[in-house]
């Protein structure tokens, strides 16, 4: 067995590259910090590839690097592939000098050749192979061209060709680079020295402009949000809704016609409401992840880190802790576990108490249908004022954890800002479907099981099958915890038992309300809930304490007590700040 060690800077194509190699169906995006861990995967049963996590240097300061020296040290590794962007050679070959003191055989990818060429720059590969005594290949990832050329040279082990002599330690930074301009000296032609700036400066200084960065970045949150809300993910999602409703319920409930009562309940008021009532809203987690995939594979995102260091220095945090938090619309784990890039335990600990109150996509079926219910037409602002309100709880909460218990000083801020690019659609298509498959999956086992528990609950009590739920133990429990809620304006039964099944997962709060309210929800929730009680409702949902997933994360990161401290703290933080909007609400009305 061959064991490639897989290392480049941060966002030079690195899990592009390993997703080709391997298929693995690893994430892959246009900026820094994607990959965390090392990970494996195979091309045949003969070739081991270990994708480690990018890295700018080997100093061992961010855990990272420690990561990858480890491994560069201990894991046995025949061959490091060392991938690099061929349109920034003079600072990426400052990584390539440090693991030529690993003595191992190395295989330079020079990557995004394509921009290089674009830039005016012609590489001698001959020339620099024969500078560096490594083997060179040039590869265009994105497009999958030169990932055949690994392949090959990994399977005749052509790189043991070349006899590195281990002559590039440096006593300190100016010397290697001033070794690495030697090289590039001899290596490289630059044409068009006199070009105007290319297209991404040109965008850059809209993007990135003091007046403009932070509005620009609300414009686009918005128009990804009204698509997702408006004009194609609320849509499909209610075509959906109308097909599972109308006409699929309906023949299985014909189906079962001749079946016990129990029985067909269970799979109609039970498994089908109860699922079907977060399938439903698939097509518009796939429109809003589609779209924020664009904006990732853009480039984009990267300058939203940019954009946004200043305000979480605020917090005691720097840019790149903004990252995590993106990753969390999505969903919180990923996002906990990613917020081990950052270089300090002050840094990693802070990000990952603030990450969850961003919202994930499991809250999106709440949201969904509150909105279709009472606010039709002003989806796109309700869910911009819920996303917003997240940012601003979470940079409050910061601040104040910043004054107590992080008193810390704050760490620099290193990020790379990739050339813009059309995004590839195979990667988007792939990140899509990613978030799309984990929900299926979810839909498929945890909702499908909390939906007979709580069809279960529903129909039974103390004396046995029941027909009224009013006197289930679904309704017993929801009792005991309805009083807690009478301030926010939801103090019914349903709502209590909903939110505390969403413990488990944050879309059983819509299953459990399709089997505890019963009938057609969005019809039902208007009976229930006031257009101040439901806003209420939802903030509280976008602030309580995240699903046991995540709270499992936590302890597992940072141990029991972040844990418990995480679960509570947030419970308590979204019931005052309901409090607050329904009660202040009430007064204004």
């Amino acid at each position: 067995m061959v064991t490639a060690a897989l290392l480049g800077n941060p966002n030079v194509g690195k899990t592009t590259l390993f997703n080709a190699l391997t298929g693995s169906n690893q994430y892959v995006g246009n900026w820094a910090g994607v990959t965390v861990d090392k990970k494996e995967g195979y091309i045949d049963k003969n070739i081991k590839i270990v994708d480690l996590p990018g890295i700018y240097a080997m100093d061992t300061y961010s855990n990272e690097e420690k990561v990858s020296k480890s491994f560069l040290e201990k894991g046995n590794v025949d061959v490091i592939i060392n991938i690099v962007d061929a349109s920034s050679l003079n600072r990426n070959l400052y990584l390539t000098t440090q693991l030529k003191q690993f003595k191992k055989p190395i295989i330079l990818v020079l990557n995004m050749l394509d921009v290089a060429e674009n830039k005016g720059i012609d590489i001698d590969l001959n020339a620099l192979s024969e500078s560096l005594k490594v083997t060179v290949v040039p590869m265009v990832a994105s497009k999958g061209k030169g990932v055949n050329d690994i392949v090959q040279i990994l399977n005749n082990k052509k790189y043991l060709d070349i006899i590195d002599d281990n002559d590039c330690y440096f006593p300190d930074e100016k010397s290697t680079y001033t070794f690495i301009e030697n090289i590039l000296g001899n290596s490289i032609n630059i044409k068009n020295k006199k070009n105007s700036k290319n297209s991404t400066e040109l965008i850059d200084k809209v993007v990135l402009s003091p007046k403009l960065a932070y509005i620009l970045f609300m414009a686009i949150m918005y128009l990804v949000f009204k698509i997702t809300f408006s004009w194609v993910g609320q849509p499909l999602s209610d075509l959906l809704e109308n097909f599972i409703t109308n006409k699929f319920s309906p023949f299985v409930e014909g189906l079962l016609s001749s079946s016990s009562p129990w029985f067909k309940s269970l799979i109609v008021e039970g498994i089908i409401a109860g699922v079907g009532a977060v399938i439903v809203f698939i097509p518009i987690i796939l429109t809003l992840f589609f779209c924020i995939s664009i904006l990732e594979d853009s480039g984009y995102m990267a300058r939203v880190a940019l954009i946004m260091d200043k305000l979480m220095r605020k917090m005691g945090l720097s840019g790149k802790a903004f990252i995590p938090f993106v990753i969390g619309v999505g969903c919180s784990v990923p996002a906990i576990m990613s917020a081990r890039t950052l270089e300090s335990e002050k840094d990693r600990k802070l990000t990952a108490l603030l990450v969850p109150l961003m919202s994930c996509n499991a809250r999106l079926p709440v949201y969904a249908v509150f909105i279709a219910a009472f606010f039709p037409s002003k989806g796109a602002l309700v869910i911009s004022v819920l996303y917003l309100l997240s940012i601003l709880i979470a940079f409050l909460i910061g601040i104040l954890f910043k004054s107590t218990i992080f008193k810390k000083d704050e760490e620099p801020f290193i990020i790379e800002l990739p050339e813009y690019k059309i995004p590839e659609m195979k990667n988007v298509l792939r990140h899509t479907w990613d978030k799309g498959k984990g929900f299926l999956k979810k839909a498929g086992t945890i909702i499908f099981a909390m939906s007979i528990i709580t069809w279960s609950f529903s129909k039974f009590n103390f004396s046995g099958y029941t027909e009224e739920i009013s006197q289930s133990f679904l309704a017993s429990m929801g009792n005991i915890l309805a009083p807690i809620f009478k301030p926010l304006g939801f103090g019914s039964w349903q709502a209590a038992v909903s939110l505390l099944i969403g413990f488990v997962a944050k879309e059983s709060v819509v299953s459990t309300m399709g089997i505890a309210y019963g009938g057609n929800l969005e019809t039902m929730l208007l009976t229930h809930f006031t257009s101040l009680s439901a806003f209420a409702f939802i903030v509280f949902v976008l602030l309580y304490t995240p699903c046991v997933a995540t709270i499992a994360t936590m302890k597992k990161e940072y141990g029991s007590k972040m844990a418990w401290f995480s679960a509570i703290y947030q419970l308590v933080l979204a019931w005052i700040v309901s409090f607050i909007i329904y009660n202040i609400g009430s007064l204004i009305i």
